[in-house]
This record gives structure tokens, sequence and C-alpha cells, in this order.
């Protein structure tokens, strides 16, 4: 019933985003008398905000033609170079690389966004290096035949894209992922993998929850599992490929998002309004860009959620050594020759200061020279990954460090 409700206000905003949007394009129109009037411009701006939120998404792409490297412009080739029912891999790639440029893995979060979350990510580092990131699937548009999906699935689909990629690649895994790659990061350290990474970047991830809780881990804890299998989960409508798979719906993951920071997201709503009315485009438009990713949301399998509540955020299974996989307990002392890597912002409300730096500490028989931690000053979520703090301070860190560690 949830996701049933949902789609049927989806369709009403759908049909009043389209004549919010048809009626700001008529106020502003040089033949509409009220166009002159300044509560013509008001109305038209106040319809255009209401048109950007209500209006229904489907999934970004990521639209990156050219990349600039020492001042030289490049075309970039971007490919599905392995597809997979619950996640293809794409590979990004320019005709200014090196033949041996190193190979970067991005694990982008099954988190109820798209990959296209990690653009600027994917842009920055592929000026140095050929870049593959994984591209999740929608799980309403994987049909039920194709099984199930948890947090097993996910640590294999990482170690399968690494063998595909091939040796001496290195892999970096942005909040949520951090995680599984740790996890197959010490899976493959331990069968001594020969495409076990070079390195392993963990940026702004949930490695040990005990660590500086914030809102979202108070949030995980202080329900029990069966409140968020009764409450959040849902079966997909009959109308998708989907139909019938239980998921946790991506407009939920977006509800929550928001309500945590619902100021904030009023007032950028209300400056966006100001701006238009002002008649500063560029910058109502640097608002909408922002929220046209933000907004756009996916689900992800309900085996996987649930995981990822129950082992991440309430158990906290790596950090006590607890965390199996397929049966199998995790050794993270396995890690022995892959380069770590902590990222993490001083401003971070998703992700507490230590709870990714952790995994320095855990991976126990790692020698020290092959550890590093950055903390990011001044710099939220968002911006360890995105904006102009990754790009001029963090990424090349993160590139330093894989050139450091460029071979064992």
């Amino acid at each position: 019933m949830l996701y049933n409700a949902y789609e049927m206000q989806r369709s009403l905003l759908s049909g009043a985003s389209a004549w919010a949007s048809v009626m700001a394009e008529t106020l502003t129109n040089p033949a509409n008398p009220m166009a002159a009037l300044g509560l013509g411009q008001v109305m038209a701006s106040a319809l255009d905000v209401f048109s950007h939120a209500a209006m229904p998404r489907g999934k970004p792409s990521f639209d990156i033609e050219t990349v600039t490297v020492d001042g030289v412009s490049h075309s970039v080739t971007e490919a599905i170079v392995q597809h997979r029912p619950f996640g293809n891999l794409l590979r990004f790639s320019h005709d200014g690389l090196p033949a041996d440029a190193p190979k970067l893995l991005i694990v982008a979060p099954m988190s109820g966004h798209y990959a296209t979350l990690l653009r600027g990510t994917v842009a920055r580092m592929m000026e140095r290096a050929v870049v593959y990131i994984t591209d999740w699937a929608d799980a309403k548009m994987v049909p039920l035949e194709a099984g199930r999906f948890d947090l097993d699935d996910y640590i294999d689909y990482l170690i399968g894209y690494l063998e595909f990629i091939g040796p001496n690649a290195h892999m970096l895994a942005v909040c949520q992922p951090s995680v599984p790659a740790y996890a197959a990061t010490a899976i493959m350290g331990a069968n001594k993998h020969p495409c076990r990474p070079l390195t392993l970047t963990m940026m702004g991830g949930p490695v040990d929850t005990r660590e500086a809780p914030t809102s979202v881990n108070d949030v995980a804890v202080t329900r029990p599992l069966s409140w968020f299998e009764h409450h959040v989960i849902a079966q997909v409508p009959l109308h998708y490929p989907g139909a019938g798979r239980k998921v946790y719906p991506g407009f939920l993951q977006l509800a929550g998002f928001i309500s945590m920071n619902l100021h904030s997201h009023m007032m950028s709503h209300w400056q966006m309004f100001k701006h238009l009315v002002e008649g500063d485009g560029d910058s109502a438009d640097a608002t909408k860009g922002f929220y046209e990713e933000y907004r756009s949301v996916c689900d992800m399998t309900s085996d996987f959620y649930l995981q990822t509540i129950e082992h991440v955020f309430q158990k906290h299974s790596l950090p006590k050594g607890e965390f199996v996989h397929r049966g199998k307990p995790i050794d993270l002392g396995a890690i022995t020759d892959t380069a770590l890597l902590a990222v993490e912002g001083e401003r971070d409300d998703i992700s507490g200061i230590g709870q990714t730096r952790a995994a320095l500490t855990l991976a126990h028989n790692l020698p020290e020279a092959n550890k590093r931690y950055l903390l990011a000053e001044s710099v939220g979520h968002y911006g360890i990954f995105n904006g102009s703090k990754w790009r001029g301070k963090i990424a090349p860190v993160v590139e330093e460090w894989m050139a450091r560690h460029a071979s064992r």
C-alpha cells in the first residue's frame, strides 16, 4: 500500500508540476501584460520553484564529455564494460592518458541515489587514471527471476569487478560501500588473490559506527530490526519490471535525508525563489542542478538494506571481528599489502569523525607505512567527494597515495 500511495501522489504531482511550469512561462511571456508587473515575476518564480520540486525524475546521465589536464582538453569515452543484473561496471577514459595510467575502481554507494552522485569524483580522478565505477541498478527495475541481492552478493560483485579490471588496480569507496569494500579487500588478501587492490581509499565510511555516532546512527540503533522491516520495506508495484520484489524505496531514503536537514533545504528553495525574482538565473540554476541529482532516487533490495542496518549499525559486526561472508569469518588481519587511506570530513554529519579512521587500526597486520589518515578541514559529508575542496585538497592526496603504491 505504501508504494502504491506514493505512485498515486507522484502521478498527481507530475500533472501539477507540468501545469505550474506552463503557467510560469505564461506569466513571464513578453506578450502577457502581467509580465511587466512585479507581481507576475513573483508568481512565476513561485510556480517555477514548485514545478522543479514536484516534477518526476529518472536516472541521470554522467554527461562527462571532456576533461582538462594541464590546460589541454581531452575527449572522454564512457562505456559499459560489464553488465550484471544489479549493477553495471562503467569505464571512463580519455585520449590523453598514458598506456600505463593507473586503474581505479570507484565504488558508489547503494543508498538511494544513483552512481551519478559521484560525477564530480569521476571527473576529477579520470584526469590521470582510467576510472571504473559501480553503476548500481534500481532494484524496482530488476525482475524477480534475477534472484536476491544482499551484503554477500555486494562483496562478490566487487571482487568480480576487480577480477574484470585485472591486477594492480586501486579501489576507492565513498560512504556506505567502505564496509563491503574493506571486507572484499580482506577476503582477497586472505586468498592472495592476484587482483586484490594495490590501495583502498575509504571516504566518510561507517566502518565502526560506535565512534562519534551521528543522527543517522541513532535512528538505526534506537529501533529493532523488525521495526525497519515492517515500516520502511515495501513491495514493488505491478507496472515495474521488479514487481513483487521487496525493497527499501528511494523516496523514503530521500525523505529521511531531507528531514535531517529540513531547515537548510527550505532555505535553499527560498534562496532559489529570491534569485528567480531578482532575475539571477545562474544562481537559481546552480541550486536546481544540485536538486536534480539529489532528488533522483532509486530503490535498494530489502535483503541488502536490512543486513546493512543489522551488521553495520546495530551489531558492529566488522570491527568486532564477527562479520562473515558466505558463512566464513572475515579476517581483517589478512590485509597485509593493500595500502589503506581513510578520509573524513571535519563537518560530516552522516559518518562521524573516527568511524572511517577505525579501519586503519583494525588492519593490525598492515605496516604503518601503508596506512594514512586525512581529516579534511571545514568539509561536510558531500564535500569529501565533490566540490572545490575535493578537487583541490583531497583528490591530490588520493592520487599521491596511489602513485606511492603503484606496485607491491
